[in-house]
């Protein structure tokens, strides 16, 4: 389970999208749009919760669940070019619902869905990050999540969007400046359901709790250009999509998140909840992605996470760790040891409320390979956020 959603829609509450005003104009009778900033409220009342089993259908799935208050579709990948030039990317756009009432209809503005986007590549070899962030209202078709006619996510010229009816491909583009991305993705494995069949707990607290499923190895091929060079890349992508109302308990200080995907055609998600008493989150697991698709649901228990090393940022000055020895219990199987290299150092999101670490990574040990890691919590605690 990834809880990169609980973060950064926290970032957006204090600036949300709360409305836009329609005003007459005295020539010609137009309108404007004049956006209105407020706080929002994290009442959660009214909202669907997580608490049994989720009937899933894909691709019914890969789209938007409006009764749950917040919802998020995100990608990663590591790409290279005919020479070897080595790539990371992330996109991500997250939906909060303002209220869980539907709209009533009337302007075309009109919406209670705000969404938002991050957009970041890195050129491992240029040593060099890249990342953007945008928002809007779902009104006026300028954000949104549908599968009919085809799955399609989108805020404003940014969105993926699937090639067939089963959204076994899906293609995505983003443009930031003078970095752009066009790639095509192809699944190469089913939904891989988290936690317990997709229902993933993070506290011991009914309903606290998310639907999540991730497609673990997703066949890459596109374009990236950057500062007027464009590379013909390929290489594997990682999804997630979560959707809840739910939040952090109040002694979560932030959390680490590792998408792997390994040479071997297995995948691994791991991670830890850190806790204000210097403890982990034993509610937080991970899962086993094999070859043929099937997976293993690890406990909290049988993941350890070593930090190697630390870097500190020049933008914020959080000190993040840096470098990781993972060491999984896999039952009857030999324990899987992996040690994991950012291939940059500084790729920190900043500039926002608050600040993250999310970047590619090498991975050798057991098994090589490449994969994602997010860090959140270094900047400021998460907790009292929610």
């Amino acid at each position: 389970m990834n809880w990169r959603w609980f973060f950064l829609i926290s970032a957006a509450l204090g600036i949300v999208v709360f409305g836009f005003s329609l005003l007459d104009t005295n020539a010609g009778g137009g309108v404007d749009a004049r956006v209105v900033l407020i706080d929002a409220s994290a009442d959660t009342a009214g909202f669907a919760r997580a608490v049994e089993p989720w009937n899933w259908q894909f691709p019914r799935d890969y789209g938007a669940h409006p009764e749950f208050q917040t919802e998020w579709w995100y990608y990663t990948g590591n790409l290279s070019d005919a020479s070897g030039r080595r790539f990371g990317y992330q996109f991500t756009i997250f939906r909060r619902a303002m209220n869980p009432q539907a709209d009533a209809g009337g302007s075309e503005w009109r919406s209670n869905q705000l969404y938002m986007g991050h957009f970041a590549v890195t050129d491992v070899d240029g040593n060099h990050f890249y990342h953007d962030e945008r928002f809007s209202r779902a009104g006026a078709d300028l954000a949104g999540a549908v599968v009919d006619p085809v799955y399609r996510v989108w805020l404003e010229d940014w969105q993926v969007e699937a090639q067939d009816a089963d959204a076994a491909i899906t293609t995505i583009h983003a443009a930031a400046g003078d970095v752009i991305l066009d790639l095509t993705l192809e699944q190469a494995k089913p939904p891989a359901l988290q936690g317990d069949n997709g229902l993933s707990p993070k506290s011991d607290e009914p309903g606290n709790a998310s639907y999540y499923y991730s497609l673990t190895r997703l066949l890459t091929e596109g374009t990236l250009t950057i500062q007027g060079k464009t590379y013909t890349v390929s290489g594997a992508s990682w999804k997630d999509h979560e959707f809840s109302t739910s939040a952090l308990g109040t002694d979560a200080l932030g959390w680490d998140w590792f998408g792997l995907q390994l040479d071997d055609n297995r995948e691994l998600m791991v991670g830890q909840i850190r806790l204000s008493d210097g403890g982990r989150d034993p509610y937080f697991g991970g899962l086993l992605v094999y070859p043929d698709g099937s997976t293993r649901y690890l406990s909290a228990e049988a993941i350890t996470i070593e930090s190697l090393t630390t870097w500190t940022s020049p933008h914020t000055g959080a000190v993040y760790p840096s470098g990781w020895n993972i060491t999984v219990d896999i039952g009857a199987e030999a324990p899987l040891r992996l040690s994991l290299t950012p291939q940059v150092l500084d790729q920190e999101l900043h500039g926002g409320d608050i600040a993250y670490w999310e970047g590619t990574v090498r991975i050798d040990g057991d098994v090589t390979g490449y994969g994602y890691v997010e860090l959140t919590g270094y900047v400021d605690a998460m907790t009292g956020r929610f």
